[in-house]
């Protein structure tokens, strides 16, 4: 039987997040993906990129792989009723819960992550704890079926991880040799460990306002729970 994986797709979406992992899954043999999302209405990603669901939410069968990349869509979503109960849904059944980037942080606005390991992208790590989370710093993070990736590029590390746990290493490593996936970047700026102070402070210059955003929605919702 076809393995059944499904990426959630949704407006303001980072699309390396999504298009790293899909190129890895869907070269797995006998695998089907699906982009969900409300509707079949295209959705335009944070870089401009169009892409277009083919299932809804209503119509997703039972997934193998569910799959939550991260974005700046992300924020409304971690109050968004219909697709907090779709990801509770499919993760009761699925054989592996995953994310890349923030979109853990829909994990744990879904009540997925509490008291378990998790990673996200190194800007929103803090908002890990709040939302239940054991916060790891990692390009991937396991804790039994539930798979995190950190931030954007590290979807590419996490999907081959993924495949593995599916498909065995051989053909995980496969994959990793057809897409030449081979990382030499020309600065050694990947992380605010080694990335000059400078840089570090310009990209959470230029992530304020929608950290802010964030901050003010994670902290209702560790709130109201903090209430229950």
């Amino acid at each position: 039987m076809a393995l059944q994986i499904g990426f959630l797709v949704f407006p303001r979406i980072q699309q390396l997040d999504l298009t790293g992992p899909h190129e890895v899954f869907a070269s797995l043999p006998d695998a089907t993906v699906h982009l969900i999302w409300k509707t079949l209405e295209p959705v335009v990603s944070s870089n401009g990129l169009v892409l277009t669901p083919n299932m809804t939410y209503g119509d997703c069968p039972p997934l193998d792989v569910i799959c939550i990349p991260g974005g700046s869509g992300v924020t409304p979503l971690l109050e968004d009723r219909d697709t907090i109960e779709f990801v509770r849904k499919q993760a009761d059944s699925a054989r592996y819960v995953t994310s890349v980037c923030t979109g853990s942080l829909l994990l744990g606005a879904a009540g997925l992550l509490h008291g378990r390991r998790a990673t996200t992208h190194w800007v929103s790590h803090g908002f890990l704890e709040p939302l239940g989370a054991i916060p790891v710093h990692g390009r991937v993070v396991q804790d039994g079926n539930l798979i995190t990736g950190g931030g954007v590029t590290a979807g590419i590390d996490f999907a081959l991880s993924v495949a593995a746990e599916l498909a065995g290493q051989q053909e995980a490593q496969a994959i990793q040799l057809e897409l030449e996936y081979a990382p030499a970047p020309p600065f050694d700026a990947g992380s605010p460990q080694t990335a000059p102070r400078s840089v570090v402070d310009l990209v959470k210059q230029q992530s304020a306002q929608e950290f802010a955003k964030r901050e003010r929605i994670v902290s209702r919702i560790a709130t109201t729970r903090a209430g229950q």
